[in-house]
């Protein structure tokens, strides 16, 4: 069967194919050939600019053609390395004799063969490519999708901030809130989440089989082949269109210790936060889902859109379900990552290497959960009839408030006689303002608890919203 959107397995490359396209020339199959090509290239660029008497500098020309191997790499170099590896069986050795086959015709290149892939184990460039894979995927498409939910977030706190919102704790009437101080709660969270994402530094290492430089000491003793490896790890990326006289570097952090494997450390850290922004995400959406229950929002309406099959009164909140749906697929991957990746026996064995290919599924699941939220908030329009039709039917909060200020003057026993007259009963304007005319406090106190109402006990809620920042920015 020919594979097409409606005939892949994951929906990911299916349904919501086109949703994804930017995660897709990162986190494929060629995605990652074209970053072990960056990472095979930088190597065999440094070693030529090392000092060694066996290999001298590269020519300009050599370089320009070594950077526009790289920046040109195409769907056809992908499937040349793919059946270069129905000979070889191993991934990693394709593009090594890809890379020799791309030097014919260049005498200089083809001399120093023998340099590409020089004293490097597999896992030299397989670690450094997937740093670079989630280096580009974070940047370019996880994050940027988080701080549009964030932003989102922070636009409808302000737009909200002065509404009022009646509060469930434990799902029951509690102090009252406003709209945009709920929604300024979240997108807070999400920020402090989203700088714990983009903190986690990524490594990389480039130390031979078992860590320790064995092959390059042998083969130039006197080398400082740690300083080397640094310098290639962490020299800036050759931009597409640099100069190519330029290093080949990673723009990655050195890795100094390690076994045959780099020890994931680092992506446990970033995928465990990542799932701690995926958790918050499903808190929202599950929230919000309720409030549309309540009939807090209303959705916009989108002209030829079916809620049910059957009942065609219905508007379901199905974005925020997706998100949920999806968070819940990304976070258990996340999870698994996290959990697995720095689990090694020994000095290697092979069980990351299938789990390493699934970090694009993972992310994409997130992905697809924030765009999913992005679209439910868009849709929200508030209903004000129904948020103040619910503060009206619950004047029992303001037990809170009276109690608390009977206590301020030395009123005996406060509490205990708000709970009398409130708990488990039916409160009205009327028998709360009966209450505190028999108060024995100031006058004026006595005339400010009057005024109160549900829908102004707000405390700082309204200020607390619309001081809320965009993340990064601040602004």
């Amino acid at each position: 069967m020919e594979l097409t959107d409606l005939t892949a397995i994951s929906p990911l490359d299916g349904r919501y194919a086109a949703r994804l396209a930017a995660l897709r020339p990162i986190f494929s199959e060629w995605g990652t050939m074209r970053r072990r090509v960056q990472v095979e290239l930088a190597w065999f660029v440094a070693l030529s600019d090392a000092g060694l008497d066996e290999f001298k500098p590269l020519s300009t020309q050599a370089r320009a053609h070594l950077a526009g191997l790289l920046r040109d790499f195409s769907l056809a170099d992908g499937l040349a390395i793919k059946q270069i590896e129905k000979t070889t069986n191993h991934d990693v050795k394709a593009v090594e004799y890809w890379l020799r086959s791309k030097f014919a015709g260049q005498p200089e290149l083809e001399r120093a063969a023998e340099f590409v892939h020089f004293a490097c184990t597999s896992e030299d460039i397989n670690n450094t490519s997937h740093a670079l894979q989630l280096k580009a995927g974070r940047a370019e498409v996880l994050l940027p999708a988080l701080d549009a939910v964030i932003v989102r977030l922070r636009e409808l706190a302000r737009q909200h901030a002065a509404v009022p919102m009646l509060s469930r704790t434990h799902g029951q009437s509690a102090s009252p809130t406003t709209v945009g101080k709920e929604l300024a709660n979240v997108a807070v969270r999400l920020a402090n989440a989203r700088e714990r994402i983009a903190d986690v530094r990524l490594l990389g290492k480039m130390n031979g089989a078992v860590g320790n430089y064995n092959a390059h000491l042998t083969a130039c003793p006197g080398h400082d082949w740690e300083a080397f490896a640094r310098r290639v790890v962490e020299t800036p990326e050759l931009a597409p269109e640099g100069d190519p006289a330029q290093p080949f570097g990673l723009g990655l952090t050195f890795q100094p210790y390690s076994t045959q494997i780099e020890p994931h450390d680092y992506m446990a850290e970033l995928f465990d936060a990542t799932a701690r922004a995926g958790s918050i995400c499903i808190d929202l959406a599950r929230d919000l889902w309720g409030y549309i229950s309540l009939g807090y929002f209303r959705q916009k309406l989108k002209p030829g859109e079916i809620g049910s099959s059957t009942m065609p009164h219905k508007v379901n909140p199905i974005d925020f379900e997706n998100a949920e749906g999806n968070l819940g697929l990304a976070n258990a991957l996340l999870r698994h990552l996290s959990e697995k990746l720095p689990i090694s026996r020994w000095q290697r064995d092979l069980t990351d290497s299938t789990v390493l290919r699934n970090m694009g599924v993972a992310l994409g699941h997130a992905v697809l959960a924030y765009q999913s939220l992005l679209t439910g908030l868009s849709k929200l329009e508030l209903n004000p009839a129904a948020l103040a039709a619910d503060l009206d039917a619950a004047w029992e909060v303001l037990a809170e408030p009276i109690q608390t200020v009977m206590r301020r003057y030395g009123v005996a026993g406060a509490y205990e006689k708000l709970k009398e007259v409130t708990r488990g009963q039916a409160v009205t304007r009327q028998a709360l303002h009966a209450l505190i005319r028999e108060l024995p406090i100031p006058e004026a106190e006595r005339q400010r608890l009057l005024e109160l109402t549900p829908a102004s006990y707000l405390g700082r809620a309204v200020e607390l919203a619309r001081e809320v920042q965009n993340p990064s920015t601040g602004a």
